[in-house]
């Protein structure tokens, strides 16, 4: 039985020992070779290249826009003594979807929709119950029609330049106004016979982000 037991013992002592040595045979892993390695690293310096390169651009782009609003705002100082200034007509949250008569196609003040519109370029008409709000919060809204290729890229770009959530612009269309273009915001109105991008600029400078619920500006 002695016997038994020690022979039992050797052969567990071998079976282990061909486990052990059937693990350190086995691949764990790719064998990446010195040419792989060359290449993952120029693959990975590519990307970091394009990266850096892309964000400096973006960044170029934006410092241009930018300093290109700025002088034309600087330039357009003198429209501001055609922005027409209305008392409020109240700021009340109507229930979701219901629509009220403003007093003005382009109204600037009154009860509006909890859901304010985002900044950016609209291709199709928006409720003003949620352009009201919107200018509450600090908006620029644009009503356009008829507009020249030209003049609106550069809306577009503004559109894209300015979309904080209490500082934004947002362009929307206002069928029947033709070339006219109008700029409003909370109780203040500046209509202009076609797009001037000096004056409108300069009513955007003067009171973007300056909405009586977050003035940021």
């Amino acid at each position: 039985m002695a016997k038994s037991k020690r022979g039992g013992g050797q052969r567990k002592s071998k079976s282990r020992k061909g486990r052990q040595s059937q693990s350190r045979r086995l691949n764990w892993g790719p064998n990446v070779s010195g040419k792989q390695r060359s290449r993952d690293r120029l693959i990975v310096g590519v990307i970091l290249a394009v990266v850096i390169v892309g964000g400096g651009a973006f960044i170029w782009n934006l410092t241009r826009a930018t300093s290109d609003f700025d002088a034309l705002a600087a330039s357009g100082v003198d429209a501001l003594e055609r922005v027409q200034t209305f008392p409020s007509d109240g700021n009340d949250h109507l229930p979701i979807g219901q629509r009220i008569t403003y007093r003005s196609q382009f109204p600037t003040s009154g009860d509006h929709d909890s859901r304010p519109l985002r900044a950016g370029f609209y291709t199709e008409p928006q409720w003003p119950e949620r352009l009201v709000h919107s200018q509450e919060h600090g908006h620029i809204v644009i009503y356009y029609d008829e507009l020249d290729p030209v003049d609106q890229a550069v809306i577009e770009e503004w559109t894209g330049l300015f979309t904080g959530v209490w500082d934004g612009v947002l362009a929307v269309p206002m069928p029947g106004i033709g070339q006219r273009v109008v700029l409003a915001t909370w109780n203040r109105l500046l209509r202009l016979r076609r797009f001037d991008p000096a004056a409108a600029a300069a009513f955007i400078d003067a009171y973007r982000g300056r909405g009586p619920e977050q003035r940021v500006r």
